[in-house]
């Protein structure tokens, strides 16, 4: 009788993934769900900035935006479009030259980061935010 029983439970070796799988997916939509609820913006309101102050460099190569959106290279306007033939005229094609950005509080982040594109499409990566330093 015992014989019986041996033939039927035959031992089975493969392991069933299939509820692994299940699972896995189920983690995968939990994750992609829940990861963009995870970066939401908040308002934060930064200090200012005590550190002290860079030296100046002796010729130091500023682009400006002005509050109407108007781009300065020094003290001459330039268009937006030809910023980086401007900084080549100016640099002689050093593209290593640091360039110190000035902006107006009015001016938005758009119009900014339109002229920092510009600089990196020029090969101009050495760029230096300029604002006011707060005394103590």
């Amino acid at each position: 009788m015992a014989a019986l029983y041996e033939d039927d439970l035959a031992e089975c070796h493969e392991i069933n993934v299939t509820p692994f799988i299940d699972v896995m997916l189920v983690l995968l939509i939990i994750f992609m769900v829940a990861a963009p609820l995870a970066t939401v913006d908040v308002p934060v309101d930064l200090p200012s900035s005590t550190a002290q102050p860079a030296k100046r460099p002796e010729d130091p190569l500023f682009v400006s935006v002005k509050a109407d959106s108007s781009v300065l290279l020094g003290d001459a306007p330039v268009a937006l479009s030809g910023l980086g033939a401007a900084l080549d005229a100016r640099t002689g094609g050093a593209k290593d030259t640091r360039v110190f950005l000035r902006a107006d509080k009015a001016v938005d982040y758009a119009t900014l980061m339109a002229v920092m594109d510009r600089l990196r499409e020029a090969a101009y990566l050495k760029v230096a935010l300029v604002g006011l330093e707060k005394a103590e």
